[in-house]
């Protein structure tokens, strides 16, 4: 900068000095100061109304000066061409996202902390129905009015995806992401995920139309080997027919657990609920337990701690199903007189079923997987204790159904603890007999 600030004072006390000496050649110090300092104010606001008129215009040409007011049209210029060129760059960044995201075939929608819609690209309106002239500004539950979505949006746990039919298109399939970011906003994903449902449904139709079909063979070759063991046949006959018998009946558990999988993997909630006597399950299951671990050669203590004011709402085939395999599965991987407590309890976050026993443990590097179709932690594990390989992945679908979770808890060596949490909305308060009456 060519002036300093010292430089413009000195100007003033320069003026303030050639008026001072004029005033008193003329018999007026007073008035000479007077004038010289309004000129020199004077040029000042001419100056600084020449910065206004030029900052309203937005030019990058700044106005002619002299001196210290040269310099700043000069400085204010440079910067004014610096914040111009970041603004054009920004730009250009927000065009080609705004290109790159119409491109994508997902919906991307951003909501603001208010859920508003405050922007979205292309996609979102052939799949959501999104109108940027009519829905900008608009809060997103009342565009997207499924109840299911809005039961999702509203409880702010997003670790799952959603997945619905687009409100807009026939036999589209979306799945809803969202995820938080910032002070509030939230991006909301949608993918069209029709295809792989498509592909899904097939395979369950082709495994649930398979199961069906091994059913009446299976039946058969169990008739005509009760008949033979019926009969007075060579021991070594004998011995191969058991075995024969004994795999023919895992084939048929195997068949029942593929085809009760392949139904609840038909849908993604339950048709109606209806109230569940979790008491009644829970110790007709124990019972079963009881007398599985004789046959087995077992001694088992099982015990029940049960919360008596509350039962369930749901589908009582689908979780008792549930319930037993997860106790069953405690009966048959824990050692001779193994201790196995079941739960079943109520707090503010919702009701919790749990299967503790002190078995034999699982590594952590195979919990992640457990639920899946088939999984072994051991590849003898199974077949040596008569599963199927299903009764974890049945556990799984069969909660799901309901909203509820899965949480598996083990330590090697020191037993597992299977965990079934239900929202506050499947709870049943139970009715005093009073009240029944």
């Amino acid at each position: 900068m060519q002036n300093s600030p010292h430089a413009s004072f000195g100007n003033l006390i320069i003026i303030a000095f050639i008026s001072a000496t004029i005033g008193l050649l003329i018999g007026y110090l007073s008035w000479g100061l007077v004038v010289g300092l309004s000129i020199w104010c004077i040029l000042q606001i001419r100056q600084t109304e020449k910065l206004r008129t030029w900052l309203q215009r937005s030019d990058t040409i700044p106005p002619e000066a002299q001196g210290a007011w040269g310099d700043i049209f000069d400085d204010l210029a440079r910067i004014q061409k610096r914040q111009q060129g970041k603004t054009k760059q920004l730009k250009d960044i927000i065009v080609r996202f705004q290109q790159s995201s119409s491109a994508l075939a997902d919906a991307f929608v951003i909501i603001d902390q208010h859920n508003n819609l405050e922007w979205w690209n292309l996609s979102a309106d052939r799949l959501l129905g999104l109108k940027a002239s009519a829905d900008r500004g608009k809060p997103v539950i009342n565009l997207l009015r499924d109840p299911r979505f809005i039961r999702y949006f509203r409880k702010g746990n997003y670790e799952d995806p959603l997945q619905l039919p687009s409100p807009v298109l026939n036999d589209t399939v979306l799945q809803y992401q969202i995820t938080e970011f910032g002070f509030g906003d939230r991006l909301l994903v949608a993918r069209d995920i029709t295809q792989l449902v498509r592909l899904e449904q097939t395979r369950q139709d082709f495994v649930a139309n398979a199961s069906h079909e091994l059913r009446t063979p299976l039946t058969v070759i169990r008739g005509y080997l009760e008949t033979f063991l019926d009969q007075e046949l060579p021991k070594p006959l004998t011995r191969a027919m058991n075995q024969m018998q004994i795999q023919a009946s895992r084939m048929e558990s195997l068949v029942a657990d593929l085809l009760f999988l392949s139904r609840l993997e038909a849908s993604q909630h339950i048709p109606d609920e209806n109230p569940i006597r979790i008491q009644e399950m829970l110790h007709s299951i124990q019972q079963d337990a009881l007398i599985l671990a004789r046959s087995q050669n077992k001694t088992h203590e099982i015990t029940l701690n049960i919360d008596t004011e509350y039962d369930l709402l749901g589908q009582p085939q689908e979780l008792h199903s549930a319930f037993s395999n997860l106790i069953f599965n405690a009966v048959r991987y824990s050692p001779q007189k193994g201790e196995i407590n079941i739960q079943w309890w109520v707090d503010q976050e919702g009701g919790h079923f749990a299967v503790q026993d002190n078995g034999l443990g699982i590594e952590s590097i195979h919990l992640s997987r457990l639920t899946e179709r088939f999984y072994r932690v051991d590849e003898g594990r199974s077949s040596s204790t008569g599963g199927t390989g299903l009764g974890l992945a049945i556990v799984k679908h069969a909660l799901h159904r309901h909203g509820a979770k899965l949480t598996i808890e083990s330590q090697l060596g020191k037993g597992s603890l299977f965990s079934c949490h239900f929202p506050l909305d499947m709870l049943d308060k139970v009715k005093p007999l009073e009240s029944i009456v």
